[in-house]
């Protein structure tokens, strides 16, 4: 008999996404179904992101909408964890303005989620929980996969690198690297039971086991004994910090079976003079230097990025040498946004920040530019036939199908539903901006 239905609503990067699969692991392995219609849900759970402030503030409103529906029915049980409430000046104002709230929990611990509810339920209490030091990893957690055929699988948790920006190192602890035979072993696990493709997590990627005395676990090592398991099909990663990316890695993947050929590699900025005061650690010389070696090994690597305009202090001539770095790498796509200050971070109390109406131009003028190399880059498809695990049905027409190539492009093609977790062959015959469509060919 279940205890009840949960259901969760999750903003934020990957690593959010697997927190949440976790914790609705967690919920089911104690008796509780989930249930995709928030009204109909005895516990609603709001997993958080802190990167950009628009997302606090989705968060806040989404609360106040939930306060009516709270007070209609009190035996409903509102959770709020991740990033966002492991602020310090976040906790006091939810629990003033949201006394409807019964569980905050942080990042460090959310593995007691269930325990907690239970003992709300039960009791009616409010319980608070937000550790500020890292505790052990929590291993063989039971997870509730979006999708039966790929899987999340993190490597490490927290961060080293104090980008000026950024706030992921003070609400996520320090790094700490997962044992590689436990990261090994989970991922044999997920195949057994269907999992073609894995996804490796973490803050950077690349620094992967610095943290541990076994100096055969490095990411390069890691991603090549991984790639030896049989029956995976594709392995991913997220993300790769160019200051740690090594010709070793590059080596890897250009040789290997089953890593795709896709590099998410986040620049930031083109001006070397903003990346410093970012505390990047690397220059616009060395990351083109990055650039030109992935091309060099995987020539039809697709490279996609994360670009911040209007940091405090760049200028127009600091925006220009972003555009230049955009037009002479040729991004497939990228993530870009204006410059958002979070409290607590060396960036918010640095002088010279640019006013908003600036960073949206500027921020229009760069997506015009990155929109014209993802086709550019899309059109360089037109012709070929292209392997695509297929994920669902379009959003738009449940007779299309959507899947991704090795290279991370997004594919339609006309077919049907069995064809959802396979791979499947693709000649391209139409080339969008954001995405391809074809006909299925095998």
């Amino acid at each position: 008999m279940s205890k009840g239905s949960f259901y969760f609503q999750t903003y934020g990067c990957q690593m959010n996404e697997h927190d949440s699969e976790i914790m609705a692991g967690l919920l089911a392995d104690q008796g509780y179904t989930p249930t995709d219609q928030r009204d109909e849900a005895d516990v609603i759970i709001i997993n958080t992101c802190c990167i950009r402030e628009k997302a606090e503030h989705k968060v806040l409103s989404l609360l106040g909408e939930l306060r009516g529906q709270i007070e209609a029915d009190p035996n409903k049980v509102v959770a709020v964890c991740g990033c966002m409430v492991q602020q310090e000046d976040i906790v006091p104002k939810i629990r003033k303005a949201c006394p409807h709230v019964k569980l905050i929990i942080g990042t460090h611990n959310f593995h007691r989620i269930a325990e907690y509810i239970d003992r709300i339920r039960e009791t009616n209490e409010t319980i608070c929980d937000i550790p500020t030091e890292e505790l052990l990893i929590e291993e063989a957690l039971p997870t509730m996969r979006e999708y039966p055929f790929k899987a999340f699988v993190n490597i490490t948790y927290g961060c080293n690198n104090y980008c000026t920006y950024c706030i992921v190192p003070y609400v996520r602890g320090k790094e700490r690297s997962r044992d590689m035979v436990d990261i090994l072993n989970e991922v044999r696990a997920l195949v057994a039971d269907g999992v073609k493709e894995i996804t490796f997590l973490g803050q950077n990627v690349n620094s992967y086991g610095n943290d541990l005395d076994d100096p055969e676990a490095h990411f390069p090592g890691l991603l090549r004994a991984a790639d030896q398991i049989e029956g995976l099909e594709r392995i991913r990663f997220m993300t790769s910090h160019p200051k740690d990316l090594s010709q070793e890695l590059i080596d890897v993947i250009a040789d290997s079976r089953h890593i795709c050929h896709y590099i998410h590699l986040p620049v930031q900025a083109g001006s070397s003079r903003i990346l410093q005061r970012m505390n990047r650690r690397y220059t616009k010389d060395h990351y083109l230097a990055l650039v030109e070696a992935i091309r060099k090994a995987m020539p039809e690597a697709a490279l996609t990025t994360d670009i911040i305009v209007g940091f405090p202090g760049e200028t127009e001539e600091d925006f220009q040498e972003t555009l230049d770095l955009v037009e002479r790498v040729g991004f497939d796509n990228a993530f870009a946004f204006a410059y958002s200050p979070r409290a607590g971070t060396p960036a918010e109390k640095m002088t010279n920040q640019i006013p908003l109406e600036e960073k949206k131009d500027r921020l229009a003028r760069l997506n015009d530019l990155l929109a014209k190399w993802s086709l550019k880059k899309n059109q360089a498809y037109l012709g070929k036939t292209v392997k695509v695990l297929v994920d669902g049905v379009s959003k738009s027409n449940d007779r299309v199908l959507s899947g991704k190539t090795d290279t991370g492009k997004i594919v339609l093609f006309t077919g049907n539903e069995e064809a959802i977790g396979t791979l499947a062959d693709v000649q391209v015959e139409s080339a969008q901006t954001w995405i391809l469509k074809g006909k299925r060919v095998k």
